[in-house]
């Protein structure tokens, strides 16, 4: 797959197959991710690799936290406010989702089980948690691990795979920790679901926007 059809190609997978990600692929995708840049080549990412029984784990624990309506309380503040063309962005991609779901605005039971099927990931068979020292810079550490992000989901795609980033990976870190001993020196930064994308799910197929370049662009000559 060339480069630029991997950038226009890839979305955000929020179906996936029953089906197995082998170790074998997981471990060649972060070995050629790690060629990632970083700030002064520090590769300050840290990452852990949830498969199996002890991810099934987490998928049930994370999943009945939110159900039992306990709060986020992520290591890194999530965004509460907007600015208004940011919130239509955001509006709109949801609106997508829920219309590709057949959800109804109303319909809040439907609601509470597509977000509380988001908590478990949407099914993906491997969840990757990036975490970085708590001694770093946070703003140069995060945007490391963007990179790194960013590199691997275009990997996992160029082999066929789907991704979706997710901080409703790292919504509870007190789980993470409990699930998968991380010990709390380390901060939560951001995880990505990892598996083979039902191609037939309309949640995986609905039309993407990216904003025009006048939006974002300006020229200085």
């Amino acid at each position: 797959m060339e480069l630029q059809q991997a950038v226009l190609g890839r979305r955000s997978i929020r179906q996936f197959l029953p089906k197995p990600v082998s170790e074998e692929i997981i471990q060649d995708l972060i070995d050629k991710s790690r060629w990632a840049p970083s700030w002064g080549n520090t590769q300050p990412w840290e990452i852990l690799v949830a498969t199996g029984k002890s991810l099934d784990e987490f998928k049930k624990k994370n999943r009945a936290a939110f159900l039992e309506g306990q709060a986020s309380t992520t290591d890194i503040p999530t965004p509460k406010v907007w600015p208004d063309h940011n919130k239509r962005r955001y509006s709109k991609l949801g609106k997508s989702v829920l219309s590709a779901l057949e959800i109804a605005r109303e319909d809040q039971q439907a609601r509470m089980d597509h977000f509380a099927r988001m908590l478990s990931f949407f099914d993906a068979p491997a969840v990757l948690i990036f975490s970085i020292d708590k001694s770093l810079s946070l703003e140069y550490a995060m945007l490391d691990v963007g990179l790194i992000l960013q590199t691997f989901c275009l990997l996992a795609h160029g082999k066929g795979l789907g991704t979706c980033i997710l901080a409703a990976v790292i919504t509870y870190p007190e789980i993470v920790r409990e699930v998968f001993s991380l010990p709390e020196t380390k901060r939560l930064a951001m995880g990505v679901g990892l598996g083979w994308p039902d191609v037939d799910a309309p949640v995986n197929s609905f039309e993407r926007n990216r904003g025009d370049l006048d939006e974002f662009v300006r020229w200085a000559r």
